[in-house]
C-alpha cells in the first residue's frame, strides 16, 4: 500500500525556505510535489527528469498534444530554456515579471519535447508567488508550472483539495494555506508577429496593449 503524500506547512515567510528545501529533495529524487501559487496550486517536477514528467502527465490524465508551462527561479535563467529571447520578452518582463504572465517562447534544447507537445515552443513564467519561486531556486533550475487538477476538472485551491484530487500520486504538498483561485496566468505567445493571447488571465489585455502591438479584431 503507497503512503499518501507528506505535507508540509509554508504558510510563513520563516518557513518557505526549509519548505522549498524539501521540496527540492523530492524534485531531485523524481518525486512530484504540490506548491501554491497566485492563482491554484501547482505541481512540479525537475524538468531536466524524463521519468517525473511521464509521472506528471500520468497522475493528471493529462493528453500528449496539451504542453506544460515552467517557472524558473530567477530572469538570468531564462536563456538557459529558451532558444531565442526578443526584445518585446525583455520589456514584457520589466513590465509584469514577477507575476501572472506567462512567455511562449521557442524551447531551448534543454527544455523535454514532451513539455512543449513536440511544437517546439515552451511558456515560462517567473511566479510572485514566494513559495513557487523559493521551490524553483532551492532545485536551481526550472519546475513545472501545470496546475494541480486531473484534467478537465477544477483547479484545486487547498492543500485539502490536492490530496483528494491525487492522494498517493504525489510525493510531497507544501501547504501554502488558500490560493486566490479566480484566473490562471495570461499566456502570450511571442514567437509569432504580432504577439498573440493562447488564454486570458492574471494580466489584462489593455495592460499588455501599452507594450504589445496585437492584430487587430
Amino acid at each position: 500500500m503507497k503512503k499518501k503524500p507528506r505535507v508540509i506547512r509554508a504558510c510563513r515567510p520563516e518557513d518557505f525556505e526549509k519548505a522549498a528545501g524539501k521540496g527540492a529533495e523530492a524534485l531531485r529524487q523524481g518525486g512530484i510535489v504540490a506548491f501554491p501559487t497566485e492563482s491554484f496550486y501547482g505541481l512540479a517536477v525537475d524538468i531536466s527528469r524524463s521519468e517525473a514528467i511521464e509521472r506528471l502527465f500520468l497522475a493528471k490524465k493529462r493528453q500528449p498534444d496539451q504542453p506544460v508551462l515552467i517557472l524558473i527561479p530567477s530572469v538570468k535563467m531564462l536563456e538557459r530554456y529558451a532558444a531565442r529571447v526578443p526584445p518585446i520578452a525583455k520589456r514584457l518582463i520589466e513590465a509584469f515579471w514577477p507575476g501572472g504572465l506567462t512567455l511562449v517562447l521557442e524551447a531551448s534544447a534543454e527544455v523535454s519535447p514532451t513539455l512543449t507537445a513536440g511544437k517546439g515552443k515552451i511558456g515560462v513564467r517567473l511566479s510572485s508567488h514566494p513559495v513557487a519561486t523559493s521551490l524553483a531556486r532551492a532545485l536551481g533550475g526550472a519546475i513545472t508550472g501545470t496546475s494541480a487538477n486531473i484534467s478537465g476538472k477544477p483547479a484545486c485551491r487547498s492543500a485539502r483539495e490536492v490530496l483528494e484530487a491525487f492522494g498517493d500520486a504525489l510525493d510531497l504538498i507544501l501547504d501554502g494555506g488558500e490560493t486566490e483561485g479566480k484566473i490562471g496566468s495570461t499566456v502570450l505567445d511571442i514567437t509569432v508577429d504580432p504577439p498573440r493571447i493562447l488564454r486570458e488571465g492574471m494580466v489584462d489585455r489593455r495592460e499588455l496593449e501599452k507594450i504589445v502591438r496585437f492584430q487587430p479584431a
